[in-house]
């Protein structure tokens, strides 16, 4: 390939490096990426990348954008609310880089695409917020050998590294299982600082950077560690597994898998919590028309609460739930609440123990209720 004039002067910075020049520019020009997610990490994974000059960026993402989303998804603004994520994504990339080919796939990977996509391609980068996308991800690259940039962010903390390199370690050598699904908090029951997928997703891109152009130290074998509230960086040494099912010596996975039953989240797959744990919001709704008051406790934060809660409800936030018990009576119904069903299940366990028997959680929380109950609710 050879670069245009106005090519030549878009990259100036990159072409006047000793390690990317001409060579290295008209590498990334000719190579197709793969970026899974065009979110918090993908956003600035796939500014970072079409500004670099790769030739073709492929973004797979099948949600559209929300008003939450914008608090850290810089690559869509208001006016994108409501469209695909891929359609908003390609518009702001196209403009930013016209060189670049853009192909937005508004779908989710699945076992049956996932590989012939991601052999199509040079690079991957993980973008995904949940765990069957991740393994997935991982065991198709190593069937077709190709490179994943990994990046993973909750809160104030972030993790990047490499897998799937040539006689490096894969996701699955550092996580050989996936751990129990009411054990994950996401992002929107737990949080995370806009600027830290800023911070990984960047490192992503460069990472991808360096593969393409063949320069620098990867970091197959390592992986970083990032707390932004100490603005420290560590560092821990990841080797393959010679016993990894995916990458090692005898390997066992020749073909993908159902990864949502794998991971614990299919409705399929056996349910973490007992039978009589959760109350489906429509039964709620029932019990309350026909004039049953149970004791409403919702345990998230106060800010939440503010935002929608439901009527009569009384907030105890989970942190101080244990102290509070006493607030509860043991002698009437409780329905523990929060956003999405997963603060209430811990909630229930706690009221258990100090002697509340007949409590059960709102399945799927307040963000199920205003889906299937009242569409008027305020979502966040």
């Amino acid at each position: 390939m050879t670069l245009s004039p106005p090519e030549l002067r878009r990259y100036a910075r990159h072409l006047i490096l000793p390690e990317i020049g001409p060579e290295g520019q008209t590498r990334l020009a000719a190579a197709r990426v793969l970026l899974v997610g065009a979110g918090g990490l993908g956003s600035p994974a796939a500014l970072y990348l079409a500004a670099a000059g790769v030739g073709t960026l492929t973004i797979a993402d099948g949600d559209a954008v929300d008003d939450t989303n914008l608090q850290r998804q810089v690559l869509h603004g208001t006016a994108a609310v409501g469209r695909p994520k891929v359609a908003s994504a390609a518009e702001r990339l196209r403009d930013l880089n016209p060189h670049v080919r853009v192909v937005p796939l508004a779908e989710r990977l699945t076992a049956a695409t996932a590989r012939a996509l991601v052999a199509a391609h040079d690079v991957v980068l993980d973008g995904s917020d949940n765990f069957p996308t991740r393994y997935l991800l991982n065991d198709a690259c190593v069937l077709e050998r190709r490179p994943l940039v990994y990046g993973s962010i909750l809160r104030f903390e972030g993790q990047l590294a490499l897998f799937a390199t040539p006689g490096g370690p894969c996701y699955r050598c550092l996580f050989a299982d996936p751990p129990p699904p009411e054990l994950v908090p996401s992002c929107a029951d737990a949080g995370v600082v806009g600027a830290l997928p800023g911070v990984i997703g960047a490192m992503q891109a460069l990472e991808a950077i360096k593969l393409l152009c063949g320069i620098g130290t990867s970091l197959a074998g390592r992986l970083l560690l990032f707390d932004g509230l100490a603005a420290r960086w560590r560092e821990i040494a990841v080797r393959r597994d010679p016993g990894c099912p995916a990458c090692g010596d005898t390997p066992t996975i020749s073909a993908l898998i159902d990864y949502e039953r794998f991971c614990g989240v299919s409705p399929a797959a056996p349910v973490a919590a007992p039978d009589d744990a959760e109350i489906e919001p429509a039964e709620l709704a029932g019990r309350l028309a026909r004039g049953e008051q149970p004791q409403l406790v919702d345990v998230r934060e106060p800010w939440e609460f503010a935002i929608a809660h439901l009527p009569g409800a009384t907030l105890i936030p989970l942190g101080e739930l244990a102290a509070r018990s006493g607030e509860v009576d043991p002698r009437r119904p409780v329905v523990t609440i929060c956003h999405h069903g997963v603060r209430s299940l811990t909630a229930r366990a706690i009221l258990r123990r100090h002697g509340v028997v007949a409590v059960r959680s709102l399945a799927g929380g307040v963000e199920a209720w205003a889906r299937e109950v009242d569409p008027a609710m305020a979502r966040y």
